[in-house]
């Protein structure tokens, strides 16, 4: 890592690694947030943290009131649909810091009825709406639902991540076609299904992410998804492309910076 914190660009600026998904606001986090906000400094690690719904929405724009490493996304994940988008509308106009909409997406598994299904799909699209609107990226829950997502992205005009990419390789072909970005996981470094997507996914396009505080096993123990896991996964992407672990964090900071907006922060 010493290795890593000298690593620099060719306009000589250090290269920072992202989190391009995670929770920082959840409960999990607070006994320790400290902690983790000094560990992400020291590793040179910035993180996209995402929202549930209005309430953690405000819980993130406090968060990176405190560091500037934390890059809030606000948003409605669709478990949390039911509360409509106005709450997170609202958040979104009183503070204009916002870096990102998100988390937002579809998912069946928090769908008791046909109308519960189509308040998921309102939301998202109020969300997206919303995200185009203010030339913001957006971070998207697909699970179980990447073909629906897909097709409502077709009318999408803006940067998005598909986050924890889990499809097949028909779909992750159609979503390079589309210009979104993926990412990927701490599961990459021991699940040979995911490494393959990677090895499949256009290097301009992939991203890396914990998605804490989803635990992982094997070498993590089944602790919550820390920043800290992030170079972990940039060394196994790394692996899998033939670059180098420079070449790699170079490669992924263009990539973060892009879904971004093109702008280093």
């Amino acid at each position: 890592m010493d290795r890593f914190i000298q690593t620099r660009r060719d306009d000589m600026e250090l290269v920072w690694l992202y989190d391009s998904h995670i929770h920082l606001s959840d409960p999990e986090y607070a006994p320790y947030i400290g902690d983790v906000l000094s560990g992400m400094k020291s590793l040179q690690i910035r993180a996209c943290c995402v929202s549930m719904d209005a309430a953690s929405s405000l819980e993130t724009v406090s968060l990176a009131e405190q560091s500037d490493l934390v890059l809030p996304f606000v948003g409605v994940h669709p478990e949390c649909a039911k509360e409509g988008a106005d709450g997170v509308a609202g958040v979104i106009e009183e503070h204009p810091g916002i870096s990102g909409i998100g988390e937002i997406g579809i998912d069946p598994s928090f769908a008791s009825d046909d109308g519960e299904s189509k308040g998921q799909v309102q939301v998202f699209e109020s969300m997206l709406e919303i995200a185009e609107r203010m030339n913001l990226p957006v971070s998207i829950h697909s699970r179980r639902s990447l073909d629906a997502v897909l097709d409502i992205m077709t009318s999408y005009g803006g940067r998005a991540l598909l986050h924890w990419f889990d499809g097949n390789k028909k779909q992750l072909r159609r979503a390079m076609e589309m210009g979104l970005f993926v990412s990927y996981g701490p599961v990459a470094i021991y699940a040979n299904d995911k490494q393959a997507l990677l090895s499949r996914t256009d290097k301009s396009k992939i991203l890396v992410e914990t998605d804490g505080p989803v635990r992982f096993s094997r070498c993590f123990e089944s602790k919550p998804g820390q920043p800290s896991f992030i170079p972990s996964v940039v060394f196994c992407a790394s692996q899998i492309l033939g670059k180098t672990f420079e070449e790699t964090a170079c490669l992924l900071e263009e990539n973060t910076v892009s879904f971004l907006g093109g702008a280093r922060v």
